[in-house]
């Protein structure tokens, strides 16, 4: 029981760190182009280039 003391304070300041660096990674912009990554990871830049003119 005393255990429980220090592991609920501790689950607490954890998932406030988690939260924290979600929020973070939202403001600075890390979610906006998700389509972006999937074309970068299947084409060459060379191949996005031509379809962009």
């Amino acid at each position: 029981m005393t255990g429980l003391i220090f592991l609920i304070p501790a689950a607490l300041f954890l998932g406030l760190i988690g939260l924290g660096a979600f929020l973070w990674s939202m403001k600075t912009g890390q979610y906006d182009d998700l389509d972006g990554a999937s074309y970068r990871a299947l084409f060459e830049e060379d191949e996005i280039e031509k379809e962009d003119d």
